[in-house]
């Protein structure tokens, strides 16, 4: 008969526990795995077949009992490493978004919102339909399963009971925040440039020949205009979005050395 101690059934338990609070973080807060179209029940189970295939190859575990204060902290901090993960990689698709929404607003599409599930609110069309480009662009990537290998070797980097972080990590990922301002501009930076000057265009037109308002002339010019740049634009947006991923991965993968430096 195979007799089980309750020291070897904890280590059993915390071999599982807190990998899973780790990975299921992680699975909440990013942008494609975490979505709002897949069901929580896909997502707990991606998170244990992670899990499990993880599992044996973690590095000796901190000699913590799992219900006490301490196990406590071992499980915020393996919670706070997959947010903080999951949270690097939403700032990327969070920037698109912003594109679309600047772009929109330019467009004098400010109107054309819907309500969309996943930001719980009403989001731009052009916004939601940047987002969606740039999901498949992830996958057409790998960019998924590059994530989840960075995932797996997070546990090597930064084993758990890891106890104290740096600092300066967590400066480092307010300040990635920036990315959001300046790769959203950045993309939209064509489509913004060119309608500003057809909108100074027609405000100088219409100061000179009231007859040409901007309602009967200007938005269906800057509509147009727009839906010309959105086609020339849509040729050069997977060379970006590779570079605003790739970007995105060394951040990722520095925040993580940096963490590991605590």
């Amino acid at each position: 008969m195979i007799e089980v101690s309750s020291a070897q059934l904890q280590l059993w338990v915390a071999a599982f526990l807190w990998p899973l609070v780790r990975i299921t973080a992680f699975l909440v807060a990013a942008p494609v795995l975490g979505h709002s179209s897949i069901p929580n029940q896909a997502k707990i189970g991606l998170g244990v077949l992670l899990t499990l295939v993880v599992a044996p190859t973690l590095p000796p575990l901190p000699a913590v009992p799992i219900v006490s204060w301490a196990g406590l902290g071992v499980m915020i901090e393996q919670l706070l490493i997959g947010l903080a993960m999951g949270l690097v990689m939403r700032l990327a698709f969070t920037a698109v978004q912003v594109a679309g929404d600047i772009i929109g607003l330019q467009m004098g599409l400010g109107f054309a919102t819907f309500f969309s599930p996943d930001s719980g609110g009403n989001t731009m069309i052009l916004a939601r339909y940047f987002n969606m480009i740039a999901m498949l662009m992830f996958l057409a990537f790998n960019g998924h399963l590059m994530v989840i290998e960075i995932l797996a070797g997070t546990f090597q980097s930064l084993p758990i009971g890891l106890v104290s972080f740096n600092p300066d990590a967590w400066n480092m990922l307010a300040r990635y925040g920036a990315t959001i301002f300046s790769a959203g501009l950045l993309l939209a930076l064509p489509l913004v440039a060119s309608l500003l000057i057809i909108n100074l265009t027609m405000g100088i037109l219409n100061r000179s020949a009231p007859q040409l308002t901007v309602f009967s002339v200007g938005f269906p010019l800057s509509l147009t205009v727009g839906l010309v740049l959105l086609m020339v634009l849509m040729t050069d947006l997977a060379r970006y979005l590779e570079k605003l991923f790739s970007e995105t991965l060394q951040f990722l993968q520095s925040l993580l050395l940096s963490m590991a430096a605590g």
